[in-house]
């Protein structure tokens, strides 16, 4: 699942962006709310985290700008502002919880968790599935057939992106921007060395192989004719 982080302190930002990915997630992060709100109106998020206090824009009106748009996307408010009233505003202005710094990550990621689930009750998409192999995006799990598949974060969060474009083919460009977040050399071999650590767990012991290698182009998943 893909998040977006608007906080405009580096150290906290830096902080939330670790702990996030290492949770699993792909993580945007901006620190400007005006680039936020460009940023989240695409709609492409699950959830926003945000500060309330940013330069360009305030998240208050980052937000009220985002639900003008009828752009629904579950968000969390971060702030240093902790009195009732503060909190009244914060909801009241679009935010779906509200959060006082500091703040401890372990509640920061259950609350993100409890916004997901809320949003995953109306429209979105909790399950991936190619053939025999399925994917529960809330309880972070990954089954072929009758077998539980050990994914570590970085592997779940390519398996997802190949099976959000399963039967299409992914450029090693896409994988490092969509998973990675970041540039690399298109060279590297760190794509391919986290396929085949992923084919190994998918495919493996399986009678038909689902992640192919398209030659000279990238990967693709897709259910065996």
């Amino acid at each position: 699942m893909k998040l977006l982080v608007v906080e405009d302190d580096r150290e906290t930002a830096a902080y939330l962006v670790k702990g996030l990915c290492e949770s699993g997630y792909t993580v945007d992060q901006s620190g400007d709310g005006r680039e936020g709100l460009y940023l989240a109106s695409s709609g492409s998020y699950d959830a926003i985290i945000l500060d309330r206090m940013l330069p360009g824009m305030d998240g208050l009106a980052m937000l009220g700008a985002l639900r003008a748009a009828d752009i629904g996307t579950p968000s969390l408010i971060l702030s240093a502002l902790g009195s009732v009233d503060d909190r009244v505003k914060g909801l009241r202005a679009g935010g779906d919880d509200y959060l006082v710094k500091p703040f401890a990550f372990s509640e920061l990621l259950a609350r993100v968790e409890a916004l997901l689930r809320r949003g995953a009750a109306g429209t979105a998409t909790t399950k991936l599935r190619v053939a025999d192999l399925e994917m529960d995006l809330l309880t972070r799990s990954v089954r072929r057939g009758d077998t539980a598949l050990d994914l570590l974060p970085r592997e779940f969060q390519l398996l997802e992106y190949l099976m959000r474009n399963a039967g299409h083919v992914v450029t090693r460009t896409m994988l490092l921007e969509h998973v990675w977040d970041y540039h690399f050399d298109p060279q590297t071999n760190v794509i391919d060395v986290h396929v085949s650590r992923l084919r190994q767990k998918i495919d493996r012991n399986f009678a038909r192989p689902l992640l192919q290698t398209v030659r000279g182009a990238g990967y693709c998943l897709r259910a065996p004719d």
